[in-house]
């Protein structure tokens, strides 16, 4: 699965050059393998989706891994599986220039393929039912924009989107592209090559090609720049996380789609206590906290489904966290089966 990058400038223009594998292949390599779509199955499904009056669909990463995103989970396939490279840390790059410097030089470079994906047909089948008064509301855990790209707009981002760029200091937002610009302006000489495309739209690069590279403050306040997305070890913005509460609420059932609802243990997070001499009490109280920062990966959402007993079922490939919870669970890539879904 080796997918080679080649970023170089020719006569002021910026090209990334993908290997073939990558340019043609990439949208099954990141797929794992699911059984044949099974007839009864989509009944259910059908029957679900039917009774349905305000539906909640919440999305996970197995949908953009159909559009060729890599993951990080997937069995085999994922990030985790394919390397030993793990995601960054949002305390380490607020803390660390070092840090940003090395994000954004992969950023960069990753960002000509990653900002050109295209939604796939689950994201198409979904944007429809909203069109279609079907689906109530739609929260994504995703960070791509292919859902917006795909028409959706009763839609909360609940980890924020790449397509957006944050300033740390004043909090100015701006497009990502303006910062693509900039970076470009600023390192008209500076070539790299990367190999192995990673979920977030950066690639692998070595810590010679990184220190050269030069990343622009905000341009209003001089301040440091940060995607604006919800790293690890960071925290969802309470107030959108009781907005999704309350839309749970006021639906009637809940799909899950392309989702495991996994709590990130073994994650580097948990790196702080490795070796720590701590008291018992302050490795309880981080860990406590640790724990409230990643179970909004969407799992409280399913409980809070749970305790006002609406139906919910999963569409995921793998076993996820909350299959016990389901009342349907089925194991298939979400591009061939909602497609198949009458929404009326």
């Amino acid at each position: 699965m080796n997918v080679g990058l080649t970023l170089r400038a020719a006569k002021g223009c910026w090209r990334v050059n993908l290997s073939q594998q990558c340019a043609h292949g990439s949208i099954g390599l990141f797929v794992p393998p699911s059984p044949p779509v099974d007839p009864e199955k989509v009944k259910e499904l059908q029957r679900f989706v039917s009774l349905s009056k305000k539906l909640l669909v919440m999305t996970g990463a197995g949908v953009s891994t159909e559009s060729g995103i890599p993951d990080y989970r997937s069995e085999k396939v994922g990030l985790y599986a394919r390397t030993d490279r793990r995601p960054i840390q949002h305390r380490d790059f607020v803390q660390r220039a070092p840090v940003r410097q090395r994000y954004w030089a992969r950023n960069f470079v990753g960002w000509p393929r990653f900002s050109s994906h295209q939604p796939n047909p689950a994201h198409w089948a979904l944007s429809s039912w909203e069109r279609l008064g079907k689906l109530y509301w739609l929260v994504t855990q995703n960070v791509d924009a292919l859902h917006t790209k795909a028409g959706s707009q009763r839609l909360t981002e609940l980890h924020g989107c790449m397509h957006r760029v944050l300033c740390l200091a004043c909090g100015e937002q701006t497009p990502r592209g303006v910062l693509q610009e900039r970076f470009e302006a600023l390192n008209p000489t500076w070539r790299a090559e990367a190999h192995g495309l990673a979920p977030d739209g950066d690639v692998f690069l070595t810590e010679e090609q990184v220190q050269s590279f030069r990343v622009p403050p905000c341009a209003r306040c001089g301040g440091p720049l940060k995607p604006d997305v919800v790293f690890f070890g960071d925290t969802v913005n309470p107030d959108k996380v009781d907005f999704v509460h309350r839309r749970v609420k006021e639906a009637d059932s809940l799909l899950v789609v392309g989702s495991s609802l996994q709590v990130f243990v073994g994650h580097p997070l948990w790196e702080p206590l490795r070796g720590s001499r701590l008291a018992v009490s302050s490795c309880i109280s981080y860990l406590c906290r640790l724990l409230l920062r990643q179970v909004y990966s969407g799992y409280r959402f399913i409980l809070t489904a749970r305790e006002k007993k609406l139906p919910i079922a999963i569409l995921n490939i793998g076993p996820t966290r909350s299959d016990h919870l389901a009342c349907l669970k089925l194991d298939s890539r979400c591009g061939e089966l909602l497609p198949l879904i009458d929404p009326q």
